[in-house]
């Protein structure tokens, strides 16, 4: 923030005290503005500057260990297709518009047409979806008695939000926009829950256990110990099978709890994936006592900078019985953005 001020004209005095009042200005917005050094879940292990998250993972090293995994070259789609009447969160919007047919034309000696579209959505947090680091934060009073909005790597809201001091406005954020997130080219491993349980589907509401992890690994011949820092790990729960059904998808979709969210932060992976709308459990059993909002998200994202990927489907990867592939995802760059579409790949 840059403040200038004039002493021309009036007294020393009252110039003297508006000058003491702008700097005061200053230093409130200041410290408003960022955390400390240290905090709760700050610096990342990645430094404090870091804008990456768990991106980091996916080094030269960790693309070309994943790319020996393709013997068959076969591709599988793993997202959604994006279209009118899909599943949306709450109030969030998807429209996509063609003007007219043809949009523009003839033109030309050659009577040349085209088609164009407009697009009215939500487009980072719709369809097949990336959670970034500036999608979710926590409100903590700071050890300055302040009050502060607080996301991955300590970053603040006032540091992030783009007001009117800043240069991106009201059109994105100034730090962790998805623009800062590493393509991920990585091992994937895909974990069947729904399989291990031999249902189509997982109930609504069930909160998959490490246990459910651990038995599904073994049911695919996986060693959880084969588990390395910066694999994109998957979670299917079968809850694609409703995709055609806003209703019943967007009702209490099973998932994750903070039990495994404890265990996938121990295996450090580069992302987490899943095929319902927000990876963890709705209403999380495990903490209706203090009746904690989005527990997991706060705890991957937020705390640890492991970013995830809703809205999946894993249905033909599972036909195979391929648990283990090079995945592919990455981030559309828009600039200030909290997620993003995307079209996830896995190639066997």
């Amino acid at each position: 923030m840059r403040l200038f001020f004039c002493l021309k004209g009036g007294s020393r005095m009252k110039k003297l005290r508006f000058a003491l009042a702008v700097l005061a200005l200053a230093a409130v917005y200041q410290a408003g503005a960022q955390t400390s050094a240290e905090g709760p879940w700050w610096p990342s292990r990645w430094g404090p500057e870091d804008q990456a998250g768990s991106s980091n993972w996916i080094t030269p090293d960790k693309v070309m260990e994943s790319i020996a995994l393709v013997k068959t070259g076969k591709i599988y789609e793993l997202g959604q297709v994006y279209e009118r009447g899909m599943p949306l969160y709450g109030k969030r919007t998807y429209s996509l518009f063609i003007p007219s047919s043809p949009t523009g034309g003839p033109m030309g000696n050659n009577d040349f047409v085209f088609h164009d579209e407009l697009l009215v959505a939500e487009i980072g947090q719709v369809g097949t979806q990336f959670d970034g680091l500036g999608h979710v934060g926590r409100r903590l009073r700071m050890a300055d008695g302040t009050t502060q909005d607080v996301f991955y790597n300590g970053f603040t809201a006032a540091e992030m939000r783009g007001d009117i001091l800043t240069e991106q406005g009201p059109y994105g954020l100034d730090k962790l926009g998805v623009e800062q997130v590493r393509p991920f080219i990585t091992r994937g491993l895909l974990i069947d829950i729904a399989g291990y349980k031999g249902v189509a589907s997982l109930d609504h509401a069930y909160e998959v256990t490490v246990a459910d992890v651990r038995g599904a690994l073994k049911k695919q011949g996986m060693a959880e110990s084969g588990i390395n820092p910066g694999d994109a790990l998957l979670f299917r729960y079968g809850w694609s099978i409703h995709w055609k059904d806003a209703t019943k998808y967007n009702r209490e979709p099973p998932g994750i709890g903070m039990e495994v969210a404890e265990w996938i932060v121990e295996k450090q992976p580069s992302m987490i994936g899943s095929d319902q709308w927000q990876t963890e459990v709705d209403q999380n059993p495990s903490n209706a006592a203090d009746k904690a909002l989005g527990p997991v998200h706060l705890r991957l994202i937020t705390e640890e900078g492991i970013m995830n990927l809703e809205n999946m489907v894993f249905d033909t990867l599972v036909e195979d019985e391929v648990y283990e592939f090079l995945f592919v995802f990455t981030p559309i760059r828009f600039k200030g953005a909290t997620g993003s579409p995307g079209r996830p790949i896995a190639i066997r």
